[in-house]
């Protein structure tokens, strides 16, 4: 009896260890980035107030702390939180999943950019489709504020604009925008990871630099290659999810195409770049403080043993 119980133990032991193996990679992905949200979530309201057209970064700050206070740079937190425990565990986790068994297959040895950038584009895929519902209700609560009285939604939080919107418009219209969104994660995601991991073999095994140097730096050249890749398919994105139907019904866009032609049509290929500056330094700062965090979390797992 005593034997049997002795045998049991480690076989739990094993199976624990593995399943945290498993999901240790989403677990700590998802971690970092909600950490990092709460931080640059002022920073993203402004960023989606200047894409809504409502002036420069100076302009939206000021207006938005005299007429709706400190508060309102935090609206949509909550939403925040949900799309990175969904988006940013789903595209850390397999990202580095996928890296470590494509290493494995390359006996080891460093990865090629193009592999790198391949995968990046494969997470950027899944953590799309499974963020793009948070991602919905965050930008419609962010622009709520923006819209005349009459046409405001009020969602308390993130859950109760993702019941509204399932009650009212349908399961499927969580998803509405998915297309955009899932492109621009893709996007990002080729920029942000693939751009991180070579520029982690640069600054450590090249330039000969510290940990907290090469994660810094790191992050610095993967958040401008993110903004850049990723912010006109950011800008269709957001039009897409906030878009409205006129008095006939009639919405002003047809699609992410529809609304693109008509972008460039309206205002050239810079009218897609609205908001650069503010978008790369939301963007940024995002990227370094979800590594940074990340690196911690690794740094005190290994500390205690996990």
């Amino acid at each position: 009896m005593a034997d049997a119980k002795q045998q049991q133990q480690p076989q739990a032991a094993v199976a624990a260890t593995g399943v945290w193996k498993t999901i240790k990679p989403f677990v700590n992905g998802g971690a970092s980035g909600m950490l990092a949200t709460c931080v640059i979530q002022p920073i993203d309201m402004v960023k989606v107030r200047i894409q809504l057209g409502e002036g420069s970064a100076g302009q939206v700050t000021k207006n938005m702390l005299a007429n709706e206070g400190l508060r309102s740079f935090y609206k949509g937190l909550s939403a925040g939180l949900l799309r990175q425990a969904t988006y940013t565990t789903a595209r850390l986790g397999s990202f580095r999943v996928l890296t470590n068994k494509a290493v494995e297959k390359n006996e080891g040895k460093p990865l090629p950019l193009i592999q790198k950038a391949f995968i990046g584009l494969t997470a950027g895929a899944i953590g799309a489709c499974v963020g793009s519902p948070a991602d919905l209700a965050l930008i419609r609560m962010q622009a709520d504020s923006t819209l005349p009285a009459a046409q405001r939604r009020n969602y308390k939080n993130a859950f109760h604009a993702l019941y509204r919107i399932s009650a009212d418009e349908g399961v499927l219209a969580l998803w509405k925008g998915a297309g955009p969104t899932v492109v621009r994660a893709m996007a990002l995601n080729m920029g942000m990871l693939a751009s991180y991991d070579q520029s982690v073999e640069l600054f450590r095994d090249k330039l000969g630099a510290g940990e907290i140097s090469t994660v810094v730096g790191a992050s610095a050249v993967s958040g401008f290659f993110a903004s850049a890749c990723s912010l006109p398919f950011d800008y269709v994105k957001t039009q897409i999810q906030k878009m409205q139907p006129d008095a006939n019904g009639k919405y002003p866009y047809t699609g992410s195409l529809d609304c693109a032609m008509k972008t460039f049509k309206s205002g050239g290929p810079f009218k897609f770049y609205t908001g650069f500056p503010v978008y790369c330094v939301r963007i940024a700062p995002h990227v370094m403080m979800t590594w940074i965090f990340l690196n911690q979390i690794q740094k005190f797992e290994k500390k205690i043993g996990i």
